[in-house]
């Protein structure tokens, strides 16, 4: 019966992580609508996508410890979002974003560092987290190159009128200093680590809450 209840609990807590980075990912690619603030949208949104990624599929990695479900819990990350972005766009939204599966490369390189270090924790946390965080903002960058034209979209799809903490001054492209998939890399692989020793304690927690 534990072994049974241990292995639903942690089913259904991977279930429930994948669902949750996909909700909060989801919308990552709508910097297309903030045309006056994109870079910076796509810096921050960039550095959101990574750290979802990474303690999720960190936490199936570790919990299977079979390098390859890293890029498995990514693709139930993509599929998920397929499904979603399928519901907004028979609402009459943009369907372009996330078509594209910028989650499975960086995937494929955590489950790489943890094959490579004979499923090592702590070279996992190091290096696979530096390289999922550089690495995710330079694969976003496709999305840029692959979805729509932004001021195409911003018109066909108006915006309301933003609150006052929300409009811009003056047009802020290039402002936030002046390469967003630097800034975006070099802040996701800083904070990818803390993300991805999140994701080996969160295998702790639950079986520590299992024995109580």
């Amino acid at each position: 019966l534990m072994v049974w209840l241990k292995r639903c609990t942690h089913y259904l807590f991977i279930v429930v992580v994948a669902v949750n980075s996909t909700l909060l990912t989801i919308n990552a690619g709508d910097y297309i609508f903030y045309t006056d603030w994109a870079w910076t949208s796509y810096t921050v949104f960039s550095i959101s996508q990574t750290l979802m990624l990474i303690v999720g599929a960190t936490y199936y990695l570790t919990f299977t410890g079979v390098p390859g479900t890293a890029t498995y819990y990514a693709l139930i990350m993509t599929v998920y979002t397929w499904v979603a972005k399928g519901a907004w766009f028979a609402l009459g939204y943009p369907y372009d974003f996330i078509v594209t599966p910028v989650w499975l490369p960086s995937a494929m390189l955590l489950d790489l560092v943890y094959w490579a270090t004979k499923k090592n924790k702590h070279s996992l946390i190091l290096f696979g987290g530096v390289l999922v965080g550089m690495s995710l903002p330079l694969f976003n960058m496709v999305n840029l190159i692959t979805v729509a034209d932004p001021l195409e979209t911003a018109f066909k799809y108006p915006r309301p009128t933003l609150p006052p903490y929300m409009t811009p001054i003056e047009p802020q492209v290039g402002k936030f200093y002046n390469s967003p998939v630097a800034l975006g890399a070099s802040a996701g692989a800083v904070l990818a680590c803390t993300f991805a020793a999140l994701g080996c304690k969160l295998n702790t927690w639950t079986y520590r809450w299992m024995a109580a």
